[in-house]
């Protein structure tokens, strides 16, 4: 198994090599010069045909559509939209929380024994 660390190009440096092949400049010498194999070329200049600029991105970053970027951008908004509603309901709660301390502190008989009974208890 080896050990060597995998190169990663930068898109410049990708779009470079296309541009030099685009003008005429034979595979083998430009793979020479970059130490590379010449089928690392021929996956970009594919790349560059079918995608443009934006196929040379960097190994292991996925395109972005414009549909999943508007996707992305949709669930972003509503996910601020959301954190704002939890912000209000604890607000409300905290609001309601301290009412209900409140009330029940009003409602406590202040002499400890408890108040006294309206009606006498019946003997049966």
């Amino acid at each position: 198994m080896s050990t060597r660390k995998r190169r990663v190009f930068h898109r410049e440096v990708k779009l470079s090599a296309v541009e030099r092949l685009m003008a005429g400049e034979t595979p083998m010498k430009i793979a020479r010069e970059l130490q590379i194999g010449s089928n690392y070329l021929s996956k970009w200049w594919a790349n560059y045909r079918r995608y443009g600029a934006e196929g040379l991105r960097p190994a292991h970053r996925p395109r972005k559509t414009a549909a999943e970027a508007a996707d992305v951008s949709v669930a972003e908004k509503r996910i601020r939209k959301l954190e704002r509603k939890i912000g209000q309901q604890q607000l409300e709660l905290d609001f309601f929380q301290q009412a209900l301390r409140q009330v029940g502190q009003a409602r406590r008989p202040s002499d400890g024994s408890g108040l006294q009974r309206s009606t006498p208890r019946s003997r049966q």
